[in-house]
């Protein structure tokens, strides 16, 4: 359930009551997100191969 939905479900004015209420994190929680962020990494890898292209930049300013 998104955070912010569960804050105003509960009637919590601060999220941080929220987070910290109903949300408990262990091992397997990082190994599953860890998990995640591979299978997007190589996603991408496959999506490059496919359309023949590099990397996009997510430069958006430049350092004048």
């Amino acid at each position: 359930m998104n955070p912010k939905t569960l804050q105003y479900l509960m009637g919590h004015s601060d999220i941080g009551v929220t987070l910290n209420t109903y949300t408990h994190l262990g091992l397997e929680d990082a190994v599953d997100e860890l998990k995640r962020v591979e299978e997007l990494e190589n996603a991408r890898k496959e999506m490059e191969k496919i359309n023949g292209e590099g990397t996009v930049s997510q430069k958006m300013f430049r350092v004048i």
